[in-house]
C-alpha cells in the first residue's frame, strides 16, 4: 500500500454504500443521481436560501431537467419508478446537502409515490383502480412534461395530521367537483408550487365530519379563493416557505383527485410507512454533521486553513462516539425503510416509530456534538454546521410523527394489543 493512501478520505461517499446494503444497480443508479444533483446543485445554493428564507424555485426546475421530480412516478408514464425505499435513500442523500431543499422535495414527491408504488400496493376494486389510473396520468403529464410542482399541506394545528381527528379543511361536493374552504399551516412550497395536494374532509350539508372521507385533492395554485398569507422567519428549514394556506370557496373539479374516495383513508391505515418520508431529510443530515465534523478536523473543508487537529485524543474520541452514532441509526432506518409495505407487522411498525425518533433525534445530537467538537469556528454562519444545527432541531417537532407522538405509540403498542384495555 502506498502511505500516502492512508492519508485519503472518502469525502462524499454514498451514505449508503450499495454493495455493503445489497442495493439493486437501479437503485444505486438513482441514488447516485440525486447524491451528485446534491453536491453541485444543492449546495453553493443552500446558504442563500437560507438567509434569505426563499424557496429555491430554479432548483426545482433544475430537478426537473434531471428527472428527479418523476422519481417516483410509475416507469410507464415517464418516470423513473422508485420504490419507497429507494426514494428514501436518495432523499438522504438530498438532505446532506441541503435539509430544506430535501424537505421541499420530499412534499413534491408524496404526490407521486402515495399515488404510485403506495396505491399500487393497496387493495382496490377494478373500478376504483381504473377511476385512479386515469386520474394520475394527468398529474404525472403535469409533471413528467410540463416540470409541474406539487406541495403537500398537511397540518392544521390540531389532531388531524396525527390522524386522530377529520381534517378540518372541508370540501363539500358540488356538480363537477367540490367546494373548498378552510387552512393549512406550515404549508412548504407556499407560494411556489404549481398544485396544493390537499388533505379535506368531504363533507355534505348535515354530514358528520369522519376521518374516513378524507378526498386528496390537486388544487391549482392560481384558482379563484387560494392565498398565501403570514411571513415566514423560522430557526430551521428557512428555505422550505412554509407560509400558511387559506382556502375560500375554492372550486376544484373531481378530475383533480389524487385518488378515489375512501383510498386515502385505506392508505392512512394500511400503510403507515407513509408518513416516514419527512425521515430521509434528517437521516442527510445526520450524515452531514459527522462530515464536517471529520473534513474539518483532517483540515479538508473549505473555507478553512488546512490545518489539521485530528491528532488531539479528546477529538478522536468524539469522533468515534459520533461515527457509533451515526451508524446506529444508519442500520435502524434501513431496515425501517426496507419493511415498507401495506399490512405490516406490529413489530415492524414499532421499528418505523422507533426509527423515526431515532434519526430525528440524533440528527441533532450529532449536529450539537460536532459543534462543541470542532468549536467556535463551527458557530460561524459562513459555514454549513450552523445551518445542519438548526435545521436538524426542527425534525423531532413535525407532525404527523413527532418525536412525543412516536414515544407515546411505541409505549402504548408494546404493552397492549390491538382492543386490550385494563377495564
Amino acid at each position: 500500500m502506498n502511505p500516502r493512501d492512508l492519508d485519503q478520505h472518502a469525502a462524499d461517499a454514498p451514505i449508503f454504500d450499495p454493495a455493503a446494503f445489497r442495493l439493486a444497480p437501479h437503485e444505486a443508479a438513482l441514488i447516485d443521481k440525486a447524491r451528485a444533483f446534491g453536491l453541485r446543485v444543492l449546495m453553493p445554493r443552500a446558504a442563500r436560501h437560507d438567509r434569505d428564507a426563499t424557496f429555491p424555485i430554479e432548483t426545482f426546475r433544475d430537478m426537473h431537467g434531471e428527472g428527479l421530480l418523476g422519481i417516483c412516478v410509475p416507469k410507464a408514464e415517464g418516470g423513473a419508478g422508485a420504490s419507497f425505499r429507494t426514494y428514501c435513500l436518495a432523499a438522504a442523500e438530498l438532505g446532506r446537502y441541503c435539509g430544506a431543499t430535501a424537505l421541499s422535495w420530499n412534499m413534491h414527491v408524496c404526490s407521486t409515490l402515495w399515488t404510485g408504488a403506495l396505491a399500487d400496493d393497496l387493495d382496490m376494486s377494478a373500478a376504483e383502480r381504473a377511476e385512479h389510473a386515469a386520474r394520475r396520468s394527468l398529474h404525472y403529464r403535469r409533471i413528467v412534461a410540463d416540470g409541474a410542482v406539487y406541495s403537500q399541506p398537511f397540518s392544521e394545528g390540531g389532531a388531524a395530521a396525527a390522524g386522530a381527528a377529520a381534517f378540518g379543511t372541508e370540501a363539500k361536493p358540488v356538480d363537477g367537483g367540490f367546494v373548498v374552504n378552510g387552512k393549512k399551516i406550515f404549508a412548504s412550497l407556499s407560494g411556489a408550487a404549481d398544485y396544493y395536494g390537499v388533505l379535506c374532509t368531504e363533507r355534505a350539508e348535515g354530514d358528520v365530519a369522519s376521518r374516513r372521507n378524507t378526498l386528496y385533492l390537486a388544487l391549482p395554485a392560481n384558482t379563484q379563493g387560494v392565498s398565501v398569507v403570514g411571513d415566514w422567519d423560522p430557526l430551521g428549514m428557512r428555505g422550505t416557505v412554509s407560509r400558511t394556506l387559506l382556502f375560500k370557496d375554492v372550486f376544484v373539479a373531481e378530475d383533480e383527485m389524487l385518488m378515489p374516495r375512501g383510498v386515502y383513508f385505506r392508505a392512512a391505515t394500511s400503510w403507515p410507512h407513509m408518513f416516514l418520508t419527512l425521515s430521509p431529510t434528517y437521516m442527510g443530515l445526520a450524515q452531514a454533521a459527522y462530515d464536517f465534523t471529520v473534513a474539518y478536523l483532517r483540515g479538508e473543508l473549505p473555507g478553512t486553513p488546512p490545518v489539521k487537529r485530528r491528532m488531539f485524543p479528546t477529538k478522536q474520541i468524539a469522533v468515534a462516539e459520533m461515527r457509533i452514532t451515526l451508524e446506529q441509526t444508519k442500520a435502524l432506518w434501513f431496515q425501517a425503510v426496507s419493511e415498507a409495505r401495506a399490512d405490516p407487522t406490529s413489530e415492524q411498525v414499532l421499528r418505523a416509530y422507533a426509527a423515526q425518533f431515532t434519526v430525528m433525534e440524533n440528527a441533532n445530537a450529532l449536529a450539537a456534538k460536532a459543534i462543541r467538537t470542532c468549536g467556535g469556528q463551527a458557530m460561524l454562519k459562513n459555514l454549513s454546521l450552523e445551518r445542519i444545527y438548526r435545521d436538524s432541531r426542527c425534525g423531532s417537532l413535525m407532525l404527523p410523527w413527532t418525536a412525543e407522538i412516536c414515544l407515546d405509540r411505541l409505549g402504548r403498542e408494546s404493552l397492549y394489543a390491538p382492543g386490550e384495555t385494563d377495564a
